[in-house]
């Protein structure tokens, strides 16, 4: 009975903080791909319409990745006692990249010159796609596997770094543009929509050539991805994501062609990360630290595990609450003669 009390908390863990993971991947993600899109609109007005577009909701975003961090650390402390080792640079480049994003997103209001203001809109996207590139490249890291020895990491200090993480970073700082654009054709209409829907037809075919590009590596990684996808029965399971892919990545391009209904292709896109967040799980599953360490070997006692529960059944609804009310109140059309600041 104990065994089977310590099985079920230990993955209802896993799922709450892989939620968490997605939440902040798609909620944090669009706000990040409007600062990797700064560049290609240099003109203040353009600049400013973006910038208010996500200013009433960008920093609460963020609380999913406290909630991801904070919840490794206490429900699986093995895993986050061998995952910050392994991963230190790309994880300290991307807290530093977004807090110095953070200072640049309020700085850049406050500037009195035209310098003042091109050094915080540089530093905006700089701040975006280190963020963005970095998040990517922890991922293809943990995907690669990750030299364990005991209980602590045995691996180098650049063993991170490798041309599968270098694609899935350039790959998420993609899919992060075309959240971003998505979001913008959401928030805008008219002729300051058009310029972001024609891009996010494009990102759209970048983001589906760079998932297709990493789902084609993964299973050549570890043998257990390609058992995963490429045996049965194991692969009846994963077989319907790759198609469901499809299917949304046809659905975004009509979404896209076709004017009207513009909530559509942003709630297109979540389905679609969403179901490449369902694709690595069903590689990964049940390890934690891919090859060896499952989720059963990182957890912490079951004792605090039902502690922490009882926290997370009063935060979580809190969280949630306060997220969709931000979104509700600021919901419909930005007005282009008002701003947030």
């Amino acid at each position: 009975m104990s065994l089977a009390v310590s099985f079920d908390l230990t993955v209802a863990w896993a799922l709450l903080l892989a939620f968490a993971v997605w939440i902040y991947v798609v909620l944090d993600g669009f706000d990040l791909g409007i600062g990797i899109l700064y560049p290609l609109f240099p003109k203040k007005r353009s600049r400013d319409l973006m910038m208010n577009a996500v200013a009433p909701v960008w920093d609460g975003n963020e609380t999913w990745l406290v909630l991801g961090g904070g919840g490794l650390m206490a429900a699986f402390p093995l895993a986050y006692a061998i995952l910050l080792p392994a991963l230190y640079p790309p994880i300290v480049a991307m807290l530093l990249a977004l807090v110095f994003r953070g200072v640049a997103f309020e700085f850049r209001w406050k500037a009195i010159t035209p310098a003042g203001l091109k050094f915080w809109d540089a530093a905006f996207f700089g701040g975006s796609f280190l963020a963005a590139l970095a998040q990517g490249v922890t991922l293809g890291a943990l995907l690669q596997g990750i030299e364990v020895e005991g209980r602590a990491y045995a691996g180098g200090w650049w063993d991170w770094l490798t041309p599968f993480s270098l694609l899935t970073g350039v790959a998420v700082a993609a899919g992060y543009a075309f959240l971003g654009a998505c979001w913008l054709v959401l928030k805008l209409e008219g002729e300051d929509q058009k310029p972001f829907r024609h891009l996010a037809r494009l990102l759209g075919l970048v983001t589906v050539g760079f998932i297709a590009a990493v789902s084609l590596a993964t299973p050549f990684l570890e043998a257990d991805y390609w058992l995963r996808w490429f045996t049965w029965p194991q692969m009846a399971a994963a077989a319907p994501v790759p198609v469901a892919v499809a299917v949304i990545a046809l659905l975004l391009a009509r979404s896209l062609t076709h004017e009207g209904r513009d909530w559509l292709p942003f709630v297109l896109a979540l389905t679609l990360f969403g179901l490449c967040f369902l694709g690595l799980g069903l590689s990964i599953w049940p390890k934690i630290i891919p090859p060896d360490i499952t989720i059963w070997d990182a957890a912490a006692p079951e004792k605090s595990q039902v502690f922490m529960g009882v926290g997370a059944l009063v935060l979580l609804p809190i969280i949630l609450g306060y997220t969709a009310y931000a979104y509700w109140v600021f919901r419909g059309k930005l007005d282009p003669d008002k701003g947030y600041h």
